[in-house]
């Protein structure tokens, strides 16, 4: 119940406040939501096997948006930004849809 409230007072202040992202931030932003998106599929998908592990969840969530700001951040000095996004993704995307797909398959035996 508390994580559930923490997401609704999260987006109410979001809404209220509306914060600005800085523009050094703005090509991170979408990789980071992705790669948070990422982990927190693979937590469901833990906790509906039974092997939930709050500890690997931060961590899995830390690194996944480090790694993946990183990736970018080094695209970027390379000068081939949007290829390594694109990657990063294509590659967290498909982490995704396989973790969505056992957790649909758990849940509806399907």
């Amino acid at each position: 119940m508390i994580p559930a409230l923490g997401l609704v007072a999260g987006i109410v202040l979001g809404l209220l406040l509306q914060p600005a992202v800085p523009v050094w931030a703005q090509p991170y932003l979408p990789i980071a939501v992705v790669a948070a998106l990422d982990a927190v599929f693979g937590a469901v998908r833990a906790l509906l096997d039974g092997i939930f592990d709050d500890k690997v969840f931060v961590v899995s969530f830390l690194s996944n948006v480090f790694v993946a700001a990183f990736i970018v951040y080094l695209g970027d000095q390379l000068g081939v930004g949007s290829q390594l996004s694109t990657g990063v993704v294509v590659v967290l995307g498909i982490r995704i849809f396989s973790n969505a797909a056992a957790i649909r398959r758990h849940l509806f035996r399907a």
